[in-house]
């Protein structure tokens, strides 16, 4: 006689206490990964806000080979470094003209100058640059602008008469070629050169840095032109 095959019973017990341990361990994991949620959110933002700092720390790089003092919600994460010592934006070729004329008992000398300029204005980076990096923008401060230079391309006498015992002297030559320089001073901080380099400053910045966190430039001291 050939034997009956058995029949596995279903056992719901087992099926029961199985089922349970699934239970068990999905609930665990849940929990586990609300209870670390906070912590894995804040880890995600600080490494968010890391990398603008970087790419902040880039941008002056590139701009102005120096490393601002980069902080993140005020916490220093860079220090300052600079290779340079300032950062021309804008330079303008002025022409300046001056005149002398004086007239003594009768008899009149006269000196007519033209002087061709270049004009540098920029930032001094010997002074404070930070950078601070938050959820909501980029602030940036730095010194004002100014008129960092000016180098004489030209000049010409365009008049030189002496009087007939009103003579012209070597002090007074050198007296009037000296103003021209202060007149193409002059004539910068009038086209406001520094307020260009300003708003240079600014667009350059933010094409670099792109549209992701708004840029915010504060300008930390009053505009003053070296000498």
């Amino acid at each position: 006689m050939s034997a009956e095959p058995r029949v596995r019973k279903f056992s719901w017990a087992l099926a029961f206490t199985i089922s349970v341990i699934v239970g068990l361990l999905f609930l665990v994991l849940v929990l586990y990964r609300i209870e670390s949620w906070p912590m894995r959110t804040a880890r995600q933002a600080s490494g968010e806000l890391e990398r603008v700092a970087r790419k902040a720390r880039d941008a002056f790089v590139d701009l102005a080979q120096m490393q601002p003092r980069v902080t993140i919600h005020n916490r220093v994460y860079l220090e300052k470094t600079t290779a340079v010592a300032e950062l021309a934006l804008v330079s303008r070729q002025l022409e300046v003209e001056h005149e002398f004329e004086h007239t003594w008992a009768g008899s009149t000398k006269r000196i007519k100058l033209h002087g061709t300029y270049q004009a540098k204005a920029g930032f001094d980076l010997r002074e404070k640059v930070d950078v601070n990096v938050t959820e909501k923008e980029i602030a940036v401060q730095m010194p004002r602008a100014q008129i960092l230079g000016l180098e004489q391309e030209n000049l010409d006498v365009l008049e030189l008469e002496n009087g007939y015992w009103n003579k012209i002297s070597p002090g007074d030559l050198q007296t009037e070629i000296a103003a021209l320089p202060k007149l193409a001073r002059e004539k910068a901080e009038q086209a406001n050169l520094a307020g260009e380099a300003e708003r240079m400053l600014q667009k350059q910045l933010q094409e670099r840095l792109g549209p992701e966190r708004p840029l915010r430039l504060q300008f930390t001291a009053p505009a003053i032109s070296k000498p």
